[in-house]
């Protein structure tokens, strides 16, 4: 009989928690397989209700909030030197794919380079590559939103409900195909962004995403393409536009050429707007525009 190890388990209703428990095969009852678990970390299924005890809050805050020797004063902390820096931010990645963006953020949040921590990762696609990277670097994996044939999914208000309890500061969408609920952009105001592989708002909407903006870019006979990360609003593509990079379309470029140049622009890119993010560079101009100030010289 194998063991697997299951993290987060039904943090909406207080349980947060590493527990080992036989695997099962396959039974009506359970919201989750052996094969679901492949991984040590695997899925965070919210509604347990017959499985495991509730945990007090005060053990949840243990398990996400390790013990430090600093005092904390809102979003800042003191060293023994009485040195004040910004917390680290609690960042949430949506993704529906490969993830490579997502892995880029994550990569350098490891690194130090940014000062965040991806703390949850939310598909809707519970066997994408993104998922995977997730469960093999021990992050909480959330399936949403939830199918008719999915037991594990969350619904909109629990999905808000189970990024409250991992205190998510900044949402990134990466990737995912699915238009956000109403509930959450309301909850996370100025606090989700996404990532488009195009020059906003051309080839940008309901339709456009993946090798089919590359093709538009292409048959249009745009000489420029590129990437734009923006804030988002409650439809597709249409938020304020935080950051472009811009690349050069080739006479011969097929759709797969001009879409691996793009994303290499991305990696960066996200990473640049995500550092902004965490280090609170992001400011709002009169008419509702958002700007990056430079780490430098933040009065540009």
């Amino acid at each position: 009989m194998n063991v697997i190890s299951i993290e987060a388990q039904n943090l909406i209703s207080g349980f947060y928690s590493v527990t080992k428990i036989p695997a099962t095969q396959n039974t009506k009852n359970s919201f989750f397989t052996t094969s679901s678990f492949v991984q040590c970390h695997g899925w965070v299924p919210f509604k347990t209700h017959n499985c495991f005890a509730s945990l007090s809050l005060k053990s949840i805050k243990q398990k996400i909030e390790p013990k430090t020797s600093v005092e904390k004063s809102g979003d800042t902390v003191s060293d023994k030197e009485g040195i004040k820096t910004t917390k680290k931010k609690k960042l949430a990645v949506f993704v529906s794919g490969g993830g490579s963006n997502f892995k880029a953020i994550h990569e350098t949040c490891v690194a130090g380079s940014v000062h965040g921590e991806v703390v949850v990762l939310v598909t809707n696609k519970r066997g994408c590559g993104g998922a995977e990277y997730a469960r093999n670097m021990g992050i909480p994996v959330i399936l949403f939103p939830r199918a008719k044939d999915e037991l594990d999914g969350l619904s909109s208000s629990d999905l808000v409900a189970a990024l409250r309890r991992f205190e998510v500061h900044y949402i990134l969408l990466a990737g995912y195909l699915k238009l956000l609920p109403v509930e959450l952009i309301r909850a996370y105001p100025k606090s989700i962004v996404n990532i488009h592989p195009s020059l906003l708002p051309a080839f940008g909407g309901k339709g456009y995403y993946g090798m089919k903006v590359h093709k538009a870019v292409i048959a249009s006979g745009a000489r420029y393409s590129g990437a734009t990360i923006h804030f988002v609003d409650e439809k597709y593509d249409t938020g304020k536009i935080l950051a472009q990079r811009i690349v050069p379309v080739l006479p011969n470029d097929s759709a797969e050429d001009l879409a691996a140049r793009v994303l290499q622009e991305e990696h960066k890119l996200y990473v640049e707007v995500t550092a902004a993010l965490c280090e609170e560079r992001i400011v709002w101009r009169e008419d509702g525009v958002p700007l990056i100030q430079s780490k430098q010289n933040p009065t540009v």
